[in-house]
């Protein structure tokens, strides 16, 4: 059997779009990622807000995008894919992100799989597979729903380089949570490690070719995917092995991904490689020998992580888990926004990004939608570091539209919504 293979890559704000076409082509996409079917880009919204490290950055998606087109895959089989969670506007997201900026200017669909997609129960979709699933038979006795779409796709996941405080690190493997499972994605929070590793053995049955293609301009460490202290890393990544790209992003990150438990249990399994001495690194062998000693999700969680492993992992497991499986459950969505949107963020988030909004990515990312790129990249990416206008009073006035968006789409009060009107569960 051929060895796992990931290509790394530094880059900067003038080669990003050059170097991007080359980490792919390292990585062999083109050998998984078939030009006859439709291709979905998974992007990645940690946070509707702007902040470095926590989703797919726009450099990221362009790089991909200018890569296929210039490889011969055709735009009309190109979509931007993004799911919905019910702490998380993906509309609001992918504004502030600036990732829409880019699939309109390359004129490419732009689908919200929970707003227009057909979607079909697992055993309809995977038939016998589900017989090895590790968790998620258990946690959703009656099965539950992915979209109809992805069936025969190929799928492009594009996430950062963080941390998670529920996994440790999250990248390509994390992706595909918000994509394939319903809006209950929070019953397999005390499984989430094992349900990581049957949502990749979904992956592998259902999409025509599974790659990812990791963004570590900026990484971020600590109790991510959002309350992260931002660095610049100027390292890319790509794989068609999705348990090797996260494996060596864990080890970049100064961890060892063996000892992370859906890194080796997808690697025990057959999945994929997690282990770093068994992978093949092609590209820049000096970047991928760095050690960034994070410190990792654990050593200085928030209030809300604290709690959230009291519930899922804790203590309180047992009087408060049985609420999120009732309608009681939107209490802990509430929470969530109120503590992140309306309080963390306006209190902390210009303080924490200062350092890395200077950089050169800052700068691009204040300038994305008035500078020019070449063939290689961005060589002027502007002076001026990004006011951002998201923080303070004006981030807490924002905090209270989410909310509202929070509670009409909590999929308890959508089904009682449903029940009443006499439309099918």
């Amino acid at each position: 059997m051929a060895k796992s293979k990931v290509a790394i890559l530094r880059t900067q704000p003038s080669t990003v779009l050059r170097d991007y076409h080359s980490v792919m082509n390292l990585a062999g996409y083109q050998d998984v990622v078939a030009k006859d079917a439709d291709t979905a880009l998974k992007v990645n919204i940690s946070w509707h807000f702007f902040f470095p490290a926590s989703s797919t950055t726009p450099w990221q998606l362009e790089g991909v995008i200018r890569a296929m087109k210039q490889d011969g895959y055709s735009p009309d089989l190109i979509h931007a894919c993004h799911n919905r969670t019910v702490v998380i506007d993906a509309h609001l997201g992918e504004r502030e992100n600036k990732q829409v900026n880019v699939v309109e200017a390359h004129g490419l669909r732009n689908i919200h799989i929970y707003e227009t997609e057909e979607w079909i129960n697992i055993r309809d979709a995977v038939g016998d597979l589900t017989k090895k699933f590790t968790c998620l038979n258990e946690v959703y006795p009656n099965g539950f729903m992915i979209p109809k779409r992805f069936i025969g796709e190929n799928i492009v996941h594009l996430p950062t380089v963080k941390t998670h405080v529920f996994t440790t690190t999250t990248g390509a493997m994390k992706n595909a949570f918000g994509g394939l499972l319903n809006e209950r994605r929070h019953w397999t929070h005390p499984v989430i490690h094992e349900t990581l590793v049957d949502l990749l053995m979904i992956q592998k049955k259902i999409h025509r070719g599974v790659f990812a293609v990791m963004d570590g301009t900026f990484a971020g460490d600590g109790p991510g995917p959002r309350c992260m202290m931002p660095y610049v890393k100027d390292v890319l990544l790509a794989s068609a092995d999705q348990v090797a790209i996260d494996a060596v992003a864990a080890k970049l990150m100064g961890f060892d991904p063996m000892s992370i438990k859906f890194i080796r249990m997808a690697h025990e399994l057959g999945l994929g490689c997690g282990d770093p001495r068994e992978i093949e690194i092609v590209g820049d062998q000096s970047a991928a020998a760095e050690n960034w000693h994070f410190v990792g999700p654990f050593k200085k969680m928030t209030f809300a992580s604290r709690m959230q492993h009291k519930i899922y992992w804790g203590p309180m497991k047992k009087p408060i888990e049985w609420s999120l499986k009732t309608v009681l459950a939107p209490w802990a969505y509430i929470a969530s926004v109120v503590y992140h949107d309306s309080f963390w963020y306006p209190l902390n988030a210009r303080r924490m990004m200062k350092s890395v909004l200077q950089s050169p990515w800052g700068r691009l990312f204040r300038n994305w939608e008035t500078v020019t790129p070449d063939a290689n990249g961005f060589p002027q990416v502007g002076t001026e570091a990004p006011e951002l206008q998201r923080t303070g009073l004006r981030a807490l006035t924002r905090s209270l539209g989410i909310l509202g968006t929070c509670i009409r789409q909590a999929p308890e009060f959508a089904q009682r919504r449903r029940r009443q009107a006499g439309a099918p569960r």
